[in-house]
């Protein structure tokens, strides 16, 4: 079954120094994923200084705004889509990850399979 894991990056007010990851640390956990065989995709996102959220209303007029935005306390900086048994599987590599450390979390969702 594949499984979104979705990485969010504590806010720089938030954030542990001392338990954030280096770049070795997330070449090992990629490195690690495919070598198990589990890997499907991820990416790393830009930073939050190039986000653009897009709000559509009743009238279909659009308004569109540059990010940051003060409200976030977690800030979304990649993904991995990982096919893994189930769900147990799935919480133990997001454990292992990098971003799971210094504040921040990872967040697991299976992805929605339709037929056809």
């Amino acid at each position: 079954m594949k499984y979104m894991l979705l990485i969010q990056s504590a806010s720089a007010e938030t954030a542990d120094a001392a338990d954030e990851c280096t770049v070795e640390d997330w070449i090992a956990y990629d490195k690690e994923m495919r070598e198990a065989g589990i890997w499907v995709s991820g990416e790393s996102l830009a930073d939050l200084l190039t986000a653009t959220a897009v709000r559509v209303g009743r009238d279909g007029g659009r308004t569109v705004t540059d990010g940051p935005f003060a409200e976030t306390r977690e800030i979304l900086g990649g993904f991995y889509v990982i096919d893994v048994p189930d769900l147990d599987v799935a919480l133990d590599w997001a454990a292992r990850c990098p971003g799971a450390r210094g504040g921040g979390s990872v967040v697991v969702r299976p992805v929605a399979e339709f037929g056809g």
